[in-house]
């Protein structure tokens, strides 16, 4: 039998995501790409799959920890082995801790101290604290002369760039000291609770409450995503002005349409809902109203304009909400967008989707159509600069110039950057929408 190390693969390049639950315990036999742990970045929760199949002898981590690519999670006892490599297994179960204390070897490392005295190997042990396969070469790539000394990554150095945030004064909690987003958002939540400067330019902190003098209560932690989806919340708060705009869209037709291809809709087995076709138009709107479809960039001073269309649907899971990626959504027929809506929502659901799955947005759709309401005003996802809001269709009488007729309305909100989108661009992109939806042959021009 062998015992193999299973290590963190490549999780989209997150910094320090958390281990939030153990699925195997020691002695458990676990498949080949059999769940292990349960990692939560900031951006997802995501399991963590055995990459051999066999018996698991050592468990490397607990909740709670922190880990990046290439971290060991388990030692594996594998099995299958040939019959001539078991016997010599077995012999070197009690053979090899016998040949390493063996004084014999030191003889032989007896020279090797020899360089050790030498000045030179002094900075030797720098790069071994940095001995994690991946971070070493990381942290000296992005270490700049204002920050040497600071290890972080490029995304963290990024995120404290926009924040203002020093780095030389934050704590890193990653290996190495390393310092990850969640030491930054720790940072400006305790600037926050002292009154620092970073607690946004003067805002009162809300007073603590004892909600047990007024009766019975529960106190329960925050998930990870959570806390993080309410930071970024806040932040795209503070920091856009935001406009929102409303509308209703005649969705009667579509929906006689919809009833129409439920055969085909069960055939192909996909749920062919109103966001297929709300996400369709969305991709049609931005190819025609770029101004949506861009983002700020250097400072403000620039406008980055993308020539694609990745659209973000917000999901709502037990862990919180998390926002999955439908990319080149021009190229793509309803019926695709249609497999893909489910597609994602489950894997969002089962906490199987990846960073790289949620990165790339140009824009966001946020349906509460199956929950209700009449209409709300969404928080814009920056760097995006919009986002559509969209509530439960009804029916409702509508004048159409001799009688009133029921009609199925869909109300729709458009939030959006007010620093890059106008009134004009955002009223134009919401008619086209609602135009698109009333009319779903003109998503075929």
């Amino acid at each position: 039998m062998a015992i193999e190390q299973v290590n963190v693969p490549d999780i989209g390049g997150s910094e320090g995501a958390e281990v939030i639950e153990l699925l195997v315990a020691v002695g458990d036999t676990v498949a080949q790409e059999q769940g292990l742990i349960v990692l939560e970045s900031d951006k997802a929760s995501m399991e963590i799959p055995s990459s051999v199949a066999g018996t698991v002898v050592e468990i490397l981590v607990a909740e709670g920890d922190q880990l990046v690519e290439g971290a060991g999670v388990v030692r594996v006892e594998v099995a299958g082995e040939s019959g001539d490599d078991a016997p010599a297994a077995d012999g070197a179960a009690e053979a090899q801790p016998e040949p390493a204390p063996e004084p014999e070897p030191a003889p032989k490392s007896e020279p090797a101290p020899k360089p050790e005295p030498a000045p030179k190997p002094e900075p030797a042990p720098e790069p071994a604290a940095a001995a994690p396969k991946g971070p070493a070469p990381i942290a000296a790539a992005d270490t700049a002369p204002a920050t040497s000394g600071v290890y972080a990554g490029p995304a963290v150095r990024k995120l404290a760039r926009e924040f203002g945030i020093p780095l030389a004064e934050v704590r890193g909690s990653g290996p190495n000291d390393r310092i990850l987003k969640q030491d930054l958002h720790q940072f400006v939540q305790r600037s926050f609770e002292g009154g620092g400067a970073a607690a946004g330019a003067g805002i009162p902190a809300v007073p603590e409450v004892d909600f047990a003098e007024f009766g019975a209560m529960e106190v329960t932690s925050r998930s990870k995503l959570d806390k993080l989806t309410a930071t970024n919340m806040h932040r795209s708060w503070l920091n856009v002005p935001h406009v929102t705009q409303m509308d209703d869209a005649d969705i009667t037709d579509l929906e006689q349409f919809r009833r129409d291809l439920k055969g085909e809709a069960e055939r192909r087995g996909v749920k062919l809902s109103p966001l297929p076709f709300v996400i369709k138009a969305c991709a049609v709107a931005l190819r025609d109203n770029p101004q949506l479809n861009s983002s700020l960039s250097g400072g403000g001073e620039e406008l980055v304009y993308k020539k694609y269309f990745h659209i973000g649907m917000a999901v709502d899971t037990p862990a919180g909400l998390v926002v999955p990626v439908i990319r080149d959504v021009d190229k793509k027929t309803i019926w695709e967008l249609a497999a893909e809506v489910m597609a994602l929502a489950a894997k969002a659901r089962e906490r199987k989707l990846t960073p790289a799955e949620m990165r790339g947005g140009c824009f966001t759709v946020s349906s509460l159509g199956n929950i209700g309401g009449t209409g709300f005003t969404p928080i814009v996802n920056t760097p995006e600069v919009g986002i559509l809001g969209v509530s439960k269709a009804a029916v409702q009488p509508v004048w159409d110039g001799a009688v009133f007729a029921p009609r199925t309305l869909l109300p729709l909100a458009l939030s959006y950057d007010h620093r890059v989108v106008n009134g004009g661009d955002g009223g134009r992109f919401l008619t086209q929408v609602v135009a698109l939806l009333g009319d779903i042959r003109q998503l075929l021009m």
